[in-house]
């Protein structure tokens, strides 16, 4: 993409796994696990759905309560979306930038965000917020809590498609090591219970040279209300 923001994919930059696999779990405690290659082949669906969500509300910069710019671009859907500026971070119905509410979360996407809670042992999660963030290159997310959400009992899941990257797992704390994990296209990220409040960030995404992808595409779904 020739700019960072065009709200166009093209889906031949993509790969398109079309192959059932069998999922692999890689627990990462008793609360939390990676669901390896668990979205690949719905991997077409998310990036066409994508597509059209942010031809309504495009790919932004959010900026921190302190006036620095996210290195990540992001939107949202659903019946909440996370916002960040200099008045705070928060969900809100609406789309800052157009007044609009958010795009509508794609039924395909809640069941499947659903089925891996239930494969971590959440079995009544029902999302209604996803925020996607796009990472090109170089960006990154730093150590963060997830905090904004009123009910702390309803898991995180968390997919990732295109580029690799490095997952950091911390701990309660933010001064707690983190461990680096590799995410790489269709795994899934579901965490909650004890886990729920860990910090958790994305080292600088790399360019790969084995695969079609210029980009990082990745999708958290919450209950935020």
């Amino acid at each position: 993409m020739n700019d960072e923001n065009n709200s166009a994919y093209n889906l031949d930059l993509f790969p398109v796994d079309s192959t059932p696999r069998e999922t692999t779990v890689f627990p990462l405690s008793d609360h939390s696990v990676i669901l390896k290659s668990f979205a690949s082949t719905a991997a077409s669906k998310i990036y066409t759905s994508t597509a059209a969500i942010s031809a309504q509300a495009p790919f932004r910069h959010w900026q921190t309560p302190g006036g620095k710019q996210m290195s990540a671009l992001s939107t949202n859907c659903g019946e909440l979306g996370w916002v960040s500026d200099r008045q705070g971070y928060r969900y809100q119905a609406t789309d800052p930038q157009t007044g609009k509410p958010w795009p509508s979360l794609p039924q395909f996407l809640s069941e499947l965000a659903h089925d891996a809670a239930a494969q971590a042992g959440y079995n009544d999660f029902v999302p209604d917020s996803c925020l996607l963030n796009k990472y090109l290159p170089k960006a990154s997310m730093g150590l963060h809590q997830d905090r904004d959400e009123r009910d702390f009992s309803q898991p995180i899941v968390s997919i990732s498609l295109g580029l690799p990257a490095q997952f950091l797992w911390g701990g309660l704390k933010r001064s707690d090591r983190p461990q680096r994990l590799l995410l790489e296209h269709g795994d899934v990220v579901v965490w909650g219970a004890a886990d729920r409040l860990r910090y958790h960030g994305i080292a600088p995404v790399k360019a790969s040279k084995g695969t079609t992808a210029d980009h990082r595409l990745n999708l958290t779904l919450r209950k935020a209300s």
